[in-house]
């Protein structure tokens, strides 16, 4: 039996004040079955503010004209994962899901201020109070795309329709290999597994492509370029270019580790051969249409890489950067800040993505528990004298991190058969699934609703929690069952389960995975 309870908590308004007349949250609870008189207790006692249970009722304290915002349901916010771990320490197990929505009456109910109140890209108005969390929908049949029958015509208008984020060379290549090579057309999930695994984000196509410098062609492509001091003779590299992180040589260290790895126990002195893990990335798109959750998610993924790498590292610390445009703040006018040059209306301005990005970066790394320890930032745009323009329209959120990792689980298993592939964390979304093209995307290439389904949610406290499991096996030494991991990041499944496996093959059920 599935409900949904509604407890309200009257405050003062989180932000806007000077827009709000009256202000209140909403507890939008699911639970299993019905709560018997101790749990109902135990459950407004955690909701309520200690010192204020005149504010705390199911019934409420609002009345009249009142505007209702909350999270997307088709996400589980962190909040929600917190909560639940609480409630169930607390004994109720029955609560599945707690959603905070916020309640207001405004003074001036204007469309420009209704739209201050809340993320669009993460967050909608609810137009009644919430019945239910769960969606319902039906998974759309496999589709024939007829290339053979109507030539690159089809897979020009499956690219748009799908955002995958193929360019003319994509096109031409999947062309020949389906219709020339393969002698069938393709499907719509084939297109889209291709487009996530084979994207610039998850490929780096344009790294390996032909240089030129002053009109003639170089021989080295720009990653030959860069991998060149590895194949030094004085390279201390022992993992490169063939892993989610890097690590060079480290040496014997002197550490502590449970005696029982995974449950309370004393702990034990042991003396190990840790390397250094350094790993890096951008996370660009997503920071430049929803700063916030974007840069969150920047940090949280590249933490991501740092476990992912060999059978399991440990993280340490990380750093951020940020390149925006003009800033423009208000009262400090700068002699080459153009305010006639035009943005995007799906970014956000540059000065919200320095405050909001730095904000979102930070929090996560302080719920996860990982310290940021330094970082720059750079601002510019201007008009040369020709009259072109160059300024960093499309943001730059830079993450870097470092951690560790043990000398016996440096090298990955080989993918054999009767290996079991396991996924552990939280839900997948369209993000999760297929966020690999639409990082490639040329900025305005694509919808606004495909911007916004391409937006991820962080949720350091899933991390923690991923990150316990993660260290509970590297701390079992030989005994590790980690044989191999991947981190899944805007490449989905498409792009990390083909890796994993590779060149073995494996069954994927894609059906086991929590959408």
């Amino acid at each position: 039996m599935e409900k949904i309870l509604h407890f309200y908590r009257r405050t003062e308004p989180d932000r806007l004040k000077e827009f709000v007349l009256d202000f209140e949250y909403c507890f939008n609870i699911e639970i299993s079955d019905e709560l018997n008189e101790e749990e109902m207790k135990i459950l407004k006692w955690l909701l309520s503010e200690t010192f204020e249970p005149h504010n705390f009722s199911d019934i409420p304290f609002l009345k009249g004209k009142v505007i209702e915002v909350g999270p997307r349901m088709n996400f589980e916010t962190p909040y929600s994962t917190n909560a639940i771990s609480i409630f169930h320490a607390c004994g109720l197990k029955k609560v599945r899901r707690v959603e905070r929505s916020r309640r207001y009456i405004l003074k001036n109910d204007s469309p420009e201020i209704i739209n201050l109140l809340y993320d669009r890209m993460t967050e909608c108005i609810y137009p009644e109070p919430i019945k239910r969390f769960k969606i319902d929908f039906e998974p759309k049949e496999v589709r024939i795309i007829p290339l053979i029958e109507k030539g690159k015509t089809a897979l020009k208008e499956l690219n748009r329709e799908m955002g995958l984020g193929m360019d003319s060379w994509d096109i031409d290549y999947y062309y020949d290999i389906f219709v020339n090579l393969f002698k069938r057309n393709p499907t719509d999930v084939e297109c889209f597994q291709l487009a996530q695994a084979n994207s610039e984000h998850s490929r780096h196509w344009f790294f390996k492509g032909r240089l030129m410098i002053d009109g003639k062609e170089i021989p080295s492509s720009l990653l030959d370029i860069i991998k060149k001091p590895l194949f030094s003779k004085t390279s201390n590299s022992l993992i490169a270019f063939r892993d989610n992180s890097s690590a060079i040589r480290g040496g014997p260290v002197k550490t502590i580790i449970p005696e029982s790895p995974g449950k309370p126990s004393p702990f034990k002195d042991v003396e190990k051969t840790l390397h250094p893990v350094f790993t890096a990335e951008t996370h660009n798109f997503p920071t430049g249409v929803a700063p916030f959750p974007g840069a969150e998610t920047g940090t949280g993924g590249r933490i991501r890489d740092v476990q992912a790498v060999g059978r399991g590292g440990i993280v340490i610390a990380g750093t951020t950067g940020y390149c925006v445009g003009n800033l423009f703040i208000s009262g400090y006018r700068l002699p080459w800040e153009d305010r006639r040059f035009k943005y995007p209306k799906n970014l956000a301005s540059p000065l919200e993505i320095e405050i909001q990005a730095s904000n979102g970066a930070s929090d996560y790394g302080n719920k996860f528990g990982e310290p940021v320890i330094q970082g720059f930032t750079r601002s510019f745009g201007l008009k040369l004298p020709n009259g072109e323009r160059r300024e960093w329209i499309k943001p730059i959120m830079f993450t870097g991190g470092v951690g560790e990792i043990d000398e016996a689980h440096i090298k990955k298993f080989e993918p054999q058969k009767g290996m079991l592939i396991v996924m552990i964390g939280g839900p997948a979304y369209r993000i999760g699934i297929g966020g690999g093209s639409a990082s490639s995307m040329i900025s305005g290439a694509q919808s606004e609703e495909l911007d916004f389904n391409a937006v991820q949610r962080g949720d350091a406290e899933m991390e923690q929690k991923v990150q316990r499991v993660i260290k509970a096996c590297i701390e079992m030494g030989e005994k590790n069952p980690i044989l191999s991991i991947h981190d899944q990041g805007a490449g989905g499944p498409c792009n990390v389960l083909t890796e994993l496996v590779h060149p073995a093959g494996g069954k994927i059920n894609l059906k086991k995975i929590r959408l």
